[in-house]
């Protein structure tokens, strides 16, 4: 077993393992995520986010064990370099991680639980949400100073923001944080960063009006690379779900 701990919880070390070791028949479970779990512990009053990855195929087990980071590894880095950013992400608490010899097996991520208002999500399933142009709006500001300080946010979809109102104002915050990439942004990665977010034309013109003003670009440019990143992405999923539909077919 390896751990890496934030230095302020390193002398919660055996509470935590406990948690970690006691997963699967403790905690509260925190939406439904398929692949990988959530949980919630307490920690001396403290509420806990436990994520536990899907243990990899064998191919990736290989993979993680020598050559790459594990998910639970680069969300534990990333949330701190958010963090050392500026930018909104629940605190990074620790990561555990179970090798074999030869072999990557189960991961862990321990964050700060953080309570929100709402995800984008809502803001794509109810047009008539309250404010929801003001919150848009924000949250293009957001996504331009994620872009500004080098965050390419490869996860960028509707469940992955956390929104909170604070008397008139919203704040985001990053969740889910294990595939990201550092670095200047061109224009054309910028704009196609917004692709997963929504299928509502009304959605994205309301983000690209925004978009365009804080980076000095015609709204026209921007609204038709934006549209047209999102109609590629649908494409995309479309004929990804319709693949695992048939594969799943003929494994009957």
């Amino acid at each position: 077993m390896k751990i890496t701990l934030s230095k302020q919880y390193t002398q919660f070390q055996t509470q935590l393992t406990a948690h970690i070791n006691a997963f699967e028949t403790s905690g509260t479970q925190f939406g439904d995520l398929g692949r990988n779990s959530i949980k919630l512990f307490d920690l001396e009053g403290e509420q806990l986010n436990i994520k536990s990855f899907k243990v990899p195929n064998v191919i990736n087990q290989v993979v993680y064990k020598f050559f790459r980071k594990s998910k639970a590894q680069r969300s534990f880095e990333y949330a701190s370099k958010l963090l050392r950013l500026g930018i909104g992400t629940p605190i990074p608490i620790a990561f555990y991680e179970f090798p074999t010899i030869f072999l990557f097996n189960k991961s862990y991520y321990i964050s700060q639980h953080l309570n929100c208002d709402l995800t984008y999500r809502e803001l794509t399933t109810n047009l008539n949400y309250p404010d929801a142009e003001v919150i848009i709006r924000a949250f293009t500001r957001f996504t331009f100073d994620l872009h500004e300080k080098g965050v390419n946010f490869l996860d960028h979809s509707p469940g992955n923001t956390l929104i909170a109102k604070t008397n008139d104002t919203y704040d985001f915050s990053l969740v889910d944080l294990n595939r990201m990439k550092f670095g200047k942004m061109d224009f054309k990665t910028r704009i196609t960063n917004f692709a997963k977010l929504t299928i509502h034309k009304s959605i994205i013109k309301i983000m690209s009006d925004e978009y365009a003003k804080l980076i000095h670009e015609d709204y026209d440019k921007v609204f038709d690379l934006m549209w047209d990143a999102t109609e590629k992405f649908q494409m995309k999923s479309k004929r990804k779900s319709e693949l695992k539909k048939k594969l799943k077919f003929w494994k009957k």
